[in-house]
């Protein structure tokens, strides 16, 4: 087995070696500058990861790999237009440097890219890869959705957010996991204990994401700290602040989330305070704690290398401690 680090690298100088020179160049360019932005490389490394596990050079799976990095970053192109971010992993989003129109194309163009990287596939192995695939992109569609509708109602509970999050994140991940796994021909039901252990690590890496959002430290998390208190949007911390039994908490927290102030400092900082106020941050972080220690779960049932399981151990206590 390789070190995560080194599964990136290797991913990395794929990546590189695929990049898009031709005509238009205002469709290609976007696509280059957003893979090039960097980011953790999560995803395109469990599917390394995954094939390996399971007895098969890694290698052989880069072209899913690959398929899976373009997607998500496809994803994060289309959710920035829609949020009107200005900022993506510290720098210039794809529609504030080109227009909002350049980024939806390029957008498009990225996904009909991810479909293609499977057709360098077997048969059997590109039609699986492509079933779940198409399921996972599916899915992610409506959790998006779910994450829009939720902006404007009030009466967003805890488990539909869960599911909010298990469509818009933990799937892409629990795909990822078992693409490598469908790269190696493992059994089915190593497979779906491969999709199960990535779902429930996927639920506590937004849930992470969701805290870093608010309490995470400008120079490192990469994007806009305060973004979701500005779009207003109902996270964990919110559902659990606002159920946490004082009204007039409450109300002061549902007026902050019905304003739309020029100077957005003063409202993040009032949320926060009541975030911590709640202790919805402490609630936050042993949801992630438990979501976590789910996956573990299934990790332990798993019939692999105990090597192999700790690679898998370490990299989900890494995702539940970052601070990007």
């Amino acid at each position: 087995m390789h070190t995560i680090s080194e599964y990136r690298e290797e991913f990395i100088a794929y990546l590189d070696s695929m990049k898009i020179t031709k005509e238009p160049r205002n469709l290609y360019e976007p696509i280059t500058y957003i893979l090039g932005l960097g980011g953790k490389r999560l995803r395109p490394v469990l599917v390394l990861m995954t094939a390996e596990i399971f007895n098969t050079d890694f290698r052989k799976a880069l072209d899913a790999a690959v398929a899976v990095e373009v997607f998500h970053n496809f994803s994060l192109v289309h959710d920035d237009i829609m949020d009107d971010a200005p900022v993506r992993r510290g720098k210039t989003t794809v529609h504030e440097k080109w227009d909002i129109n350049t980024g939806i194309l390029s957008g498009d163009a990225m996904l009909i890219m991810a479909y293609q990287l499977f057709e360098n596939y077997e048969p059997n192995v590109f039609r699986d890869l492509a079933k779940l695939f198409s399921k996972t992109a599916l899915e992610v569609c409506e959790g998006q959705q779910y994450d829009v509708d939720f902006e404007t109602r009030d009466d967003v509970m805890l488990p539909e957010y869960l599911k909010m999050i298990e469509y818009k994140t933990a799937v892409l991940v629990a795909a990822a996991l078992k693409m490598g796994a469908i790269v190696a021909g493992a059994p089915d039901e190593a497979q779906q204990q491969m999709y199960n252990f990535g779902l429930n690590l996927g639920i506590a890496f937004q849930l992470q994401d969701d805290y870093l959002d608010v309490f995470g430290d400008p120079k490192t998390f990469g994007k806009q700290v305060g973004g979701d208190i500005i779009e207003n949007k109902k996270t964990y911390l919110y559902l659990k602040a606002l159920n946490s039994g004082s009204e007039v908490i409450a109300k002061e927290l549902e007026h902050l989330y019905s304003i739309h102030p020029k100077e957005a400092e003063a409202k993040i900082n009032a949320v926060r305070s009541i975030f911590e106020k709640t202790k919805a941050d402490q609630a936050t972080k042993t949801a992630i704690a438990d979501y976590t220690a789910k996956a573990f779960e299934v990790l332990d049932d798993m019939d692999i290398n105990p090597e192999n399981k700790e690679l898998l151990r370490q990299f989900g206590e890494n995702l539940m401690n970052r601070t990007v």
